[in-house]
């Protein structure tokens, strides 16, 4: 005999409750080698931003979607502000059930001139990380964000690696992993956040990639994966996976070779009526695109 918690009885009985939740490339045998790790998420963004932390979770596991990334300032109001007993409250909701917090997507940045407001983004960002680990998450979002006038990039760039490399470390005392999503007006080409993160040099900290256009500039999608995938963390931010315009199944079949086991986040830009309808088919269009890697 042997016991288990009730997140693992309630994980098995979602699975049990219906084979559409369960990810296609679960069922791998025979002669098919590959068994996808992957697990898809969603971000907070457009879908879900409405909703608060009891209706996002029943959501979550009616699509069969077990993982969320918080958006900042949306209705679920999980923010560090909140005290002790209420940051015990979401972490025991969500440890009730079938989805887990991956982490809260912030809009912290590092690319200031200004001093005072580089400190301030540090400092709030690290009231970010605390909030993440009492909530039962495993990393917080940042971004780059931009370059400015007057001041040469490699300095900016150096700069927002140097706070990166703070933050990581800092972030690493709490269990939670520091990621850089790819974003920014010309931050978010892959060269650039290379020489951002060779600057971070600190294995906590890693790069959310973002699946943007920009992706694709220069030699290409394959070369600038490669730029770093060495530093992929554990979230992948995607928009709908059956649109056209971005090599979705390229990037699966990417991160299917380094047998990535993070997490592909919906962060969708579009805003349907159904929204729990649309995570649905998702959840459907992810599933056939594993069993084809």
């Amino acid at each position: 005999m042997y016991s288990i918690n009730r997140k693992q009885f309630l994980n098995t009985l979602s699975l049990l409750a219906g084979s559409t939740l369960i990810p296609a490339a679960a069922w791998a045998v025979g002669d098919r080698k590959y068994v996808s790790k992957m697990k898809l998420g969603l971000v907070t963004y457009q879908w879900g931003k409405d909703w608060d932390v009891p209706t996002l979770i029943k959501n979550c596991t009616a699509t069969g979607i077990h993982g969320v990334e918080l958006r900042v300032d949306h209705a679920h109001h999980v923010t560090p502000e909140m005290s002790k007993q209420e940051r015990l409250g979401v972490k025991k909701q969500f440890a009730d059930s079938p989805v887990v917090v991956v982490g809260m997507g912030t809009n912290e940045q590092y690319d200031f001139p200004d001093q005072d407001r580089l400190k301030a983004a540090i400092a709030r960002t690290k009231e970010f990380i605390q909030l993440s680990a009492d909530i039962g998450g495993s990393g917080v979002k940042v971004k780059p964000n931009a370059f400015h006038e007057n001041v040469p990039r490699e300095q900016t760039m150096a700069q927002i690696g140097a706070s990166l490399k703070e933050l990581a470390a800092y972030a690493a005392d709490f269990g939670q992993q520091l990621r850089l999503e790819v974003h920014g007006n010309e931050t978010q080409n892959l060269p650039n956040i290379k020489t951002i993160m060779d600057h971070a040099d600190h294995p906590n900290a890693t790069i959310c990639w973002n699946c943007n256009p920009q992706d694709l500039d220069g030699q290409g999608f394959q070369y600038n994966f490669d730029l770093v995938k060495d530093r992929l963390g554990d979230t992948i931010h995607v928009r709908e996976l059956d649109r056209t315009d971005y090599p979705y199944p390229t990037l699966l079949k990417n991160l299917s070779q380094l047998d990535y086991s993070g997490w592909i986040l919906l962060e969708c830009h579009t805003n349907p009526e159904d929204k729990v309808g649309s995570m649905r088919a998702q959840r459907a269009v992810f599933d056939r695109m594993v069993s084809k890697l």
